[in-house]
């Protein structure tokens, strides 16, 4: 039986982050992905150069046609860009749920620009955050969602329990920001209490554009195909790591992760990542 997953973000013409690197991941992760196209950038490597965002009546559209006829069992949202856009989606995922949802709170592009309007983001903890099985802030947005600054241990542990009191079941707060320089550790908490670590090796490398959309979208194909969440987790970090460890060289600023890499060196790289 073919498994279906949808994506709810922006497009991205250079194909490395969005839309178009949620499709790709959902594909090299054997799930058939559906979308609904809420905003168009302009955007390379070098940066965002332009943002135009879908009317809300072809989101709805959009949304419409894909649940009510090809019923995914997992979607994620990524770029949503303003308070109107989230609103609507919040409202017609709860219409047309149950379904097991990740919330990419994506709001600043690689090259600075802000992808999320200043006023959605209330929109997103009230409106959206309570509707996420999974929620994965880097650390700047888990700063954002959860109204702190975080600069420890106890910051990074007090941060996710505000972002699960605002309804997600569970937290990844991503270590890519950190300062570590060995090693880029992310942080899972759950409602139940329970907590784990996912320590994987830092790559040197430019080329980590979209890797915030393709780690949420792994995790998206994962749950569909009926994956536990702490599997669903583990086995998008191991794709993500693939991707970046495997880069594809390609632009003149922030590269693209490599999609195609976990199929090819996932077994490999599987072997580096730590759970604890």
């Amino acid at each position: 039986m073919t498994t279906i997953a949808l994506t709810i973000a922006g497009s991205d013409s250079g194909g490395g982050a969005g839309i178009q690197a949620d499709l790709k991941t959902f594909q090299e992760l054997g799930t058939f992905g559906t979308s609904v196209l809420t905003a168009i950038t302009a955007q390379n490597t070098n940066g965002v150069h332009g943002v135009q965002a879908v009317d809300t009546d072809i989101i709805d559209g959009q949304l419409e046609a894909v649940m009510t006829d090809l019923r995914p069992k997992a979607a994620k949202t990524g770029m949503i860009f303003s308070p109107e856009i989230i609103a609507l989606i919040a409202e017609r995922l709860t219409q047309y749920g149950p379904i097991q949802l990740v919330v990419d709170p994506v709001m600043i592009a690689k090259g600075g620009a802000s992808l999320l309007q200043e006023e959605a983001i209330e929109a997103l903890r009230t409106k959206l955050v309570p509707l996420a099985t999974v929620i994965t802030p880097n650390i700047p947005e888990a700063e954002v969602l959860a109204e702190m600054t975080i600069e420890n241990e106890d910051d990074l542990h007090e941060a996710a329990d505000r972002i699960l009191k605002l309804g997600a079941e569970h937290v990844i707060i991503k270590g890519g920001h950190s300062d570590d320089p060995q090693f880029s550790e992310d942080y899972i908490v759950s409602t139940d209490g329970s907590s784990f670590r996912l320590r994987s090796p830092r790559i040197d490398t430019e080329d980590t554009h979209g890797t915030g959309c393709t780690f949420s979208a792994a995790i998206a194909a994962n749950l569909a195909k009926g994956m536990s969440v702490e599997e669903a987790i583990t086995e998008a970090k191991v794709f993500i790591q693939s991707a970046i460890q495997y880069g594809l060289h390609i632009g003149s600023g922030h590269g693209p992760t490599n999609h195609a890499a976990y199929r090819i060196h996932g077994d490999t790289v599987r072997k580096d990542i730590v759970r604890r």
